[in-house]
Order: structure tokens, then sequence, then C-alpha cells
């Protein structure tokens, strides 16, 4: 691979991956919605162009991929915009990779795996959503199977670290950098799991490397599951924040959910919050090697060290 693009460059895992692929000397073309963010973000990288564009427009997207061997798709729209543009928007960029005769590597997440089943979930378990938004992401992974692009979907659990603005984890954090009164998303004794962006960039890029990995989806798991209190106790004794942290419930996501329509979308999700999905890793180790795992105090405290710079 030489050149690169990235779609959702400014997002959690799309910041990474570029961050990722340049420290492999990849050219990268990093692409998103707004100019301010791009040159923010990547002017001092000699190794990265920035296209400001919109993914729903082919046009844009086209010229932004030209001459690319591998498209990285992590965009992430709002969740009240699903139903309406994740079909559009895979198939923009299917039409895409095709045309400029591209590989395709997808940012998926486990909500088409369903319902925790007892035991971690491995690529071989038979998905089963049971949410609006499962059944969409599922829908999605079966046109870029059936689309004959070379393609691997890399599902990981919810995204923690620098630019994941709408990480729960994130949420928590930057309420304590400032200082605010903080809440935690679901109760604080679950352990679930939550993956730091830069190690999932590092398992993608490696495995966009491989040409046996296309054709496939993998899972990358997280370090480990983590408590609420585990988190909360560490970015304290990080930042010194000696407030309370309180919960927020399912129950006050869905009476905002009233007035928000994105929360009410939120809602939805919060079986994960309940009853944890777990990710098995064991293939991406068995065919590739060893999954990055940063330790979760050393992930919190540069997550944190992104807010207060």
């Amino acid at each position: 691979m030489k050149v690169a693009l990235v779609l959702g460059a400014t997002g959690g895992m799309g910041y990474s991956i570029v961050r990722e692929l340049s420290a492999r000397n990849i050219k990268v073309k990093a692409f998103a919605r707004t100019k301010g963010k791009l040159e923010n973000m990547f002017h001092t990288d000699p190794n990265v162009t920035i296209h400001p564009g919109d993914i729903l427009n082919q046009t844009e997207l086209i010229a932004a991929a030209e001459k690319v061997d591998v498209i990285f798709n992590a965009v992430n729209i709002p969740y009240d915009e699903w139903e309406d543009k994740l079909h559009l928007l895979t198939n923009n960029v299917l039409e895409t990779a095709r045309q400029v005769k591209s590989k395709l590597a997808v940012v998926d997440n486990i909500y088409a795996y369903g319902k925790n089943t007892g035991v971690k979930v491995n690529e071989s378990t038979p998905k089963y959503p049971h949410t609006k938004k499962g059944k969409l992401r599922m829908e999605m992974g079966e046109l870029i199977k059936e689309s004959e692009i070379p393609y691997l979907i890399v599902h990981f659990p919810d995204f923690y670290g620098p630019y994941v603005e709408n990480g729960q984890i994130n949420y928590t954090l930057r309420q304590m950098v400032a200082d605010k009164k903080a809440g935690f998303i679901g109760r604080h004794n679950i352990a679930r799991e939550h993956i730091y962006t830069p190690d999932g960039a590092k398992a993608m890029v490696e495995l966009s490397m491989h040409e046996a990995a296309y054709g496939q989806h993998w899972n990358i798991p997280a370090a480990d599951v983590i408590t609420g209190e585990e988190i909360i106790d560490i970015a304290k004794s990080i930042t010194g924040y000696s407030k309370r942290v309180f919960t927020i419930t399912k129950t006050l996501i869905r009476f905002l959910g009233v007035f928000n329509k994105q929360m009410r979308e939120f809602a939805e999700m919060q079986y994960l919050n309940e009853d944890p999905v777990v990710l098995d890793g064991r293939k991406y180790e068995e065919n590739i090697g060893s999954i990055p795992k940063t330790p979760f105090h050393e992930g919190l405290k540069e997550s944190i060290a992104s807010y207060q710079r």
C-alpha cells in the first residue's frame, strides 16, 4: 500500500487510522466534511493531504479517491440519520472503490451480533441483531460482501481515545477535565469492553497489509473488560477530580429522548450497558499476530491529556 484514503478522518477512529498509516510512511488522503478540523489535526504531517467533502456526494468522493490503494471507511453519522443515509453512504463508498479499483477496509461495531450469548463472540458466531441499528449494520455488511470489491470488515467494541467525541468514556472525561458535574452512562459495577482507538487503528492497518485478510470480517477486542468504577477511579487519580460521578440511567436517556431524537435512538443501544457483548480476538492472533493492547491507565491518561491540550 502506497496511498490510502481515510473517510471520516476527523472522527476518533479515523484520526487514529490516519496517524497509524502516516507512521508507516504511507501517503494518506484525509477526507471529512470540515476543512478547519482537517487542517487543525493534520497540517503538520507531511504524509497527509486534506480533502474536505461530503461522503454523500459521489463526485467529491471519487475525486478524493483517485489513485488510492485502500479506502478506509471510518465515517460515523448520527444515529438518527442511519435509517435514511446508511445505505446511500455505503453504496457511494462501494461505487467509488469500484471506479478507482481500490480495496476497502470498513470500521464496524458489534451491533449486528445482537445480545450477549454468555460467551465471547467470534467471527463464526451467527448474527441475530435485535435492534434497528443492528439490523442496518448487518444489511450494510451484506451489501459490502455482495459487491465483489476486495473488502475487510473490522468489528470493534465502543471507542475511547483522542477525538472520540461520541464515546461514552470520553463524555465522562470531558466533564471531569472541565471540573464540571460528571455523569457516567450505565451502571458503574458492570464490566464491559472499550477499545483505545490507536490500538484499533494499529490492528486494522496491519490487517489491510495482508492480502489474505480480505474477503473476511475480523473481531478486535479491547485490552480487557473494565467497570465504570475502575474507569472513574483511574480518571480521578489522573485529573484530581473530587466530585461524585452520577449515573446516567436508561430511564434518564429515554426521558431525554422525548425531546431529542438522537437520545431516543441512543436508548435502544443501552442493552450493551446492561449485558455486555465481549469479542474474541483469537482469529487475529492466530493469523496476524498480537492484538495491540494499551493498558487502561495509559489510554485514559492520553485521552485526558488530549482535552487538557
